[in-house]
């Protein structure tokens, strides 16, 4: 057996430069810190638990972050890094990042989610309760709950049920406004629509769903959509754009009288 090399105590150096603002309508600004003998097997949150307590050590007020699940479910964690959202990895959230990712003496810049539509509420913490008005005006099933009906009741094709869950993969961290140049929800929206519009149970809303979405979504004041395909790429859970050509095909089929 050949040689394995012990990892487990290296570490590096790191200069971070993080977005500080203490509320909604305070001017911000990015902050400089020295972070020394961070381990390389942390993970990003980590990193910043770390940073956090060095600042309390020092009398200064940690800075502020989503985080719920750590394991890439929730979508909770995120933020841009060195102008990335979600940072160098694809597929990958905040929460999945390691440290092993970047090199001793790196300066990492760190800032939230830019977005008219989603107002930064303190440091890297921004409101995305856009996203939940968006599910609500018709991101649903309206259907009486009841026992579970058998598996075989409502056949579905497989192409369908696959693409269907395809998109219904969506988390929901809003990476893809962070990356879109015109802080488009089109991804995000597209995947919802098209998730419900590819089974026979989202059929009888399938119409109004459409349009009440588009027009919430427009309402919160995201942008549109110009195909550069940002938003694609920044995904951590690869949804394709496919889904908002989808949306498009669903939405002018909303307007159609018949």
């Amino acid at each position: 057996m050949g040689a394995t090399t012990d990892t487990s105590n290296e570490t590096i150096d790191l200069t971070i430069k993080v977005w500080r603002q203490s509320g909604p309508d305070d001017r911000g600004e990015f902050r400089t810190y020295d972070l020394k003998g961070v381990s390389t097997h942390m993970s990003f949150l980590e990193m910043l638990d770390v940073l956090n307590e060095q600042l309390l050590a020092g009398d200064e007020e940690p800075v502020a972050f989503d985080h719920d699940c750590r394991e890439g479910i929730c979508g909770m964690c995120g933020m841009v890094i060195n102008g990335q959202a979600h940072g160098p990895d694809r597929e990958t959230t905040t929460c999945q990042l390691h440290m092993r990712r970047f090199n001793d003496g790196d300066t990492i810049v760190i800032e939230p989610w830019r977005a008219t539509a989603f107002p930064v509420i303190r440091d890297l913490v921004v409101d995305r309760s856009a996203f939940d008005r968006i599910i609500e005006a018709g991101g649903f099933v309206s259907v009486n709950t009841g026992n579970p009906p058998d598996a075989n009741a409502i056949l579905v094709p497989k192409d369908d049920a696959e693409q269907s869950m395809n998109a219904a993969a969506c988390i929901g961290c809003g990476a893809c406004v962070a990356a879109c140049k015109n802080a488009s929800a089109m991804l995000f929206v597209g995947a919802k629509v098209s998730h419900l519009a590819l089974l026979p149970q989202g059929k009888p809303e399938r119409k109004q769903r459409a349009n009440d979405m588009v027009a919430q979504m427009d309402k919160e004041q995201f942008g549109s959509c110009t195909n550069t395909y940002e938003c694609e790429a920044a995904c951590p859970a690869g949804i394709s754009v496919e889904n908002i050509a989808r949306l498009n095909r669903e939405y002018l089929r909303s307007l159609l009288p018949f």
